[in-house]
């Protein structure tokens, strides 16, 4: 078992423009939280969406199931709630509904109390030149830091 869990979503600052960031606790069952806690979960390919009451879930979280379970194991791909306070939930509602915003996750670690938590963030999808600029810029870092290293040896 792993001390410290942090799962990336590394696409997501890549694909989105991140504008406002939350830190969510979710709904998990046993079996669930026992594979996050060995680090089996990705969250790459989901999002998060409203249901018709209102309530925030996030949708094609991979979590693989427990390798010490019985037949009691939990679906890999659930929807799983996610847990924020009422004046949040009404703020990002009306942001995706009225500016067309998304919720990705950012990344899924476990807090010092030993809860799972999840940090999302308010997004809008970048275009193709905004990606060409990203990938530009993190090549442009690349090459100053080569220089640096060189330069220091």
């Amino acid at each position: 078992m792993q001390k410290n869990i942090n799962i990336k979503n590394k696409k997501a600052r890549f694909e989105y423009e991140l504008m406002d960031k939350f830190t969510t606790g979710i709904v998990l069952a046993g079996t669930e939280i026992k594979s996050i806690r060995e680090g089996r979960a990705s969250i790459s390919e989901s999002f998060c969406e409203f249901n018709d009451r209102d309530e925030l879930f996030i949708i094609n979280m991979q979590i693989d199931e427990y390798s010490h379970a019985s037949h009691f194991n939990h679906k890999p791909k659930a929807e799983r709630k996610l847990l924020l306070q009422r004046r949040e939930l009404k703020k990002l509602s009306k942001e995706v509904k009225t500016s067309g915003f998304t919720i990705v996750p950012l990344r899924l670690f476990i807090n010092e109390r030993g809860l799972a938590k999840m940090q999302i963030a308010l997004a809008k999808g970048k275009k193709l030149y905004d990606k060409r600029d990203s990938i530009k810029d993190r090549d442009n870092k690349r090459d100053l830091d080569r220089v640096k290293k060189n330069f220091n040896n």
